[in-house]
């Protein structure tokens, strides 16, 4: 799957509009036609939950499945030119009922936003007809590793000691996640972890890049992805045209054109609804909240990957993955050291003002 972190920078959904009446505003926030802002916070977070939970967990299945069927594996860019497809009707559907239809981000620059776009997300696609799938989502979920190592050569960034500890237990746990996968994997390809490896970097540049001309021309998501997807689309049909992929895929797909297109239209209206809730999550509850249930989501997708999908298991994969999701959390933590050490500090207190209760009680018996 497409990084999912990928997503939240780049893509639409929540259709966030401020009203005034008279005095008031009020945000209206609707997502995939849920009325969010009518609902109770808790309420909110139990939606967008298991939104993200129903649908990235769905588009994981479908993934997966596409790239088990022999005749399909070795076309991940069709089904990027397909995805692409699928998106730009999404988003020419979602613009069809925005009020402003009027082009901000000038043309050059969505010529690379769509050729970042088409890289990481074919890339990632490509790599799963090397890989195995849990191996190639926890490759995903250490987006930090290129984003570091680019900081340091291009910007001459310095990072603490938090941030450096979360890229080598990453870096350790992804090693011997992969020398686990050659080891008992007979499908294991290092074509794979260079197609991936490819991808994350890539990835690392596409999030700056985006916010940097959305912040500049005060574009919307839904413009950004609609650009980004009808270019790139475009891209992969010159791309596969030119090196001769276009009509063999096509008549691979058209063998089977129910399951094949089917899953392939399953895979990207999954993979866009769950977007939506992840974007509401941000909107709602803050990037902590959001990392936070956007890992969990990926560490549940790993394990039912092994339980519906069979393939080769050793507990290599468990404490190494312990290792990656570790490096994870030191990272949300590092990100975020000011809100979550106010939120332990609350806690504490808390309990010492409840112990501190009870005590009292005891001794007055």
């Amino acid at each position: 799957m497409a990084s999912s972190q990928l997503f939240v920078d780049r893509h639409v959904g929540v259709d966030l509009e401020n009203k005034k009446e008279g005095a008031d505003r009020r945000d209206v926030l609707l997502v995939a036609g849920i009325p969010l802002h009518r609902l109770s916070r808790p309420l909110q977070f139990l939606v967008c939950c298991c939104g993200t939970f129903v649908f990235y967990l769905l588009y994981g299945y479908v993934q997966e499945w596409i790239f088990r069927v022999k005749e399909l594996r070795s076309h991940g860019w069709y089904l990027t030119l397909v995805q692409f497809g699928f998106y730009l009707i999404f988003g020419s559907i979602e613009r069809l009922f925005r009020k402003s239809k009027r082009r901000r981000i000038p043309l050059k620059s969505y010529l690379l936003l769509a050729a970042l776009t088409v890289s990481t997300m074919g890339l990632s696609n490509a790599s799963l007809g090397h890989l195995n799938y849990p191996t190639q989502v926890m490759f995903k979920s250490c987006k930090l590793i290129p984003v570091m190592i680019g900081g340091m050569i291009i910007q001459g960034k310095r990072y603490g000691k938090v941030d450096v500890t979360a890229v080598l237990c990453m870096t350790v746990g992804l090693t011997l996640f992969t020398l686990a996968d050659v080891s008992i994997s007979p499908d294991f390809n290092g074509t794979g972890v260079f197609l991936i490896c490819l991808a994350l970097c890539v990835d690392a540049v596409i999030g700056n890049v985006q916010e940097k001309a959305m912040k500049a021309y005060s574009a919307s998501n839904t413009e950004v992805v609609l650009y980004s997807y009808s270019i790139g689309f475009f891209y992969i049909l010159c791309a596969l045209l030119l090196n001769g992929n276009l009509l063999p895929a096509f008549s691979v797909y058209s063998e089977t054109p129910v399951v094949a297109y089917g899953l392939a239209g399953v895979f990207s209206l999954t993979g866009y609804i769950g977007i939506l809730f992840v974007l509401a999550l941000v909107k709602l509850f803050g990037a902590l909240i959001a990392a936070t249930v956007t890992t969990c989501r990926k560490a549940v997708t790993m394990v039912l990957s092994f339980l519906f999908f069979s393939k080769p298991f050793t507990v290599q994969y468990v404490w190494s993955g312990y290792l990656v999701l570790f490096g994870i959390a030191l990272n949300v933590y590092s990100k975020n050291r000011t809100s979550i050490n106010a939120w332990f500090m609350k806690q504490y207190r808390l309990y010492l003002r409840h112990w501190t209760v009870q005590r009292s009680r005891v001794e007055m018996v």
